[in-house]
């Protein structure tokens, strides 16, 4: 069955005569004429009762008609998303990240997207495993392997979160030498924050106190806010917790985060370009001290032609009390 024939069929249908669908379709009477009474034994269906010049559908030609309908649609769907995966443009994309950073970065990122942009989804899961798997565009906690085109998006302080009534409600910043006398409410050792954690104290030969150990980072935060220790995460403060940085012995706790996708994806320039985006918006978000100072990217695609900027109703700088960020994890 080709296509063509359908649109005849669908032509003669909606126009009622042979005479007025090959005006429409542009072929001579005789052709319709056999090009319908081919689909019909095609289909083995009659689908239209002859009535002198008039053509009116039967019971089966009427059912069959919004099956032809969407079937074209569907065809024309198909070769315009073909048309664009040509021209290099994304008319979907998923994005993978990590549950923090798909919460306190991506989903607000997403938000601005307009018209124009690509309809997205998004998968949770760290590392860039799911490029190899359907994902377009990977937000990651390391430096993607030299397969992959990336782009460093921020490095972000690492939080240690206490309630209202702590008496480091008033502070800064916390040096990890006291910290660590505290009772401590961390992630399990899969997220990144607590590996950088683990790997401040080994640099500073530190040791910790006590340990509560969970596999969110939103139930850590209420457990600092239940009064139960410091919560040692990285995402957006939550429950009126209040956030201090975290200094070790040589460099305060950060935790960054890189795009990456393949180079040899039909849309690469426009996932570089969306990643690009996604780095301005981290800064409106979180102020221009978040934009990594070197080794931004192992490409440098132009900005995009349409001009479009996200857009962050008021950026959450992260000197404030109360400061926000995101992490990878």
């Amino acid at each position: 069955m080709e296509l063509r024939t359908l649109r005849y069929f669908v032509a003669v249908a909606g126009r009622g005569s042979v005479s007025a669908a090959a005006e429409v379709v542009h072929v001579t009477q005789p052709a319709l004429s056999r090009q319908l009474r081919h689909l019909e034994r095609e289909l083995r269906l009659d689908l239209f009762d002859r009535r002198g010049n008039r053509l009116e559908l039967t019971a089966a030609g009427a059912q069959f008609l919004p099956v032809a309908r969407d079937v074209l649609r569907r065809a024309d769907d198909a070769l315009s998303a073909a048309e664009a995966f040509a021209a290099g443009h994304l008319v979907r994309i998923t994005i993978s990240a990590p549950t923090t950073t798909l919460t306190d970065l991506v989903a607000p990122f997403l938000a601005t997207f307009g018209p124009g942009d690509p309809l997205p989804t998004v998968v949770e899961t760290t590392g860039t495993g799911a490029l190899r798997h359907g994902a377009d565009l990977a937000i990651v906690t390391q430096p993607p392997a030299t397969e992959w085109d990336s782009l460093a998006l921020a490095v972000l302080p690492l939080w240690a979160y206490v309630p209202a009534g702590h008496p480091w409600r008033r502070r800064k910043r916390v040096r990890l030498a006291d910290l660590v006398r505290e009772p401590l409410v961390v992630l399990d050792p899969s997220f990144r924050a607590r590996q950088i954690l683990q790997e401040a104290l080994a640099t500073d030969g530190l040791g910790t106190r006590e340990l509560i150990e969970c596999g969110n980072a939103q139930v850590a935060q209420a457990l600092a806010a239940a009064g139960r220790g410091v919560a040692v995460v990285s995402d957006d403060p939550r429950f009126g917790l209040h956030g201090l940085r975290i200094s070790g012995a040589s460099a305060e706790l950060r935790i960054s985060l890189f795009a990456a996708w393949a180079p040899s994806h039909h849309a690469a320039s426009s996932l570089a370009s969306l990643a690009h985006r996604l780095r301005t918006f981290a800064a409106d978000r979180y102020g221009t001290e978040v934009l990594p100072t070197s080794g931004v990217s192992s490409v440098h695609p132009a900005p995009c032609a349409n001009g479009h900027r996200p857009r962050a109703a008021t950026p959450h700088r992260l000197t404030r009390r109360g400061a926000s960020s995101s992490s990878g994890t």
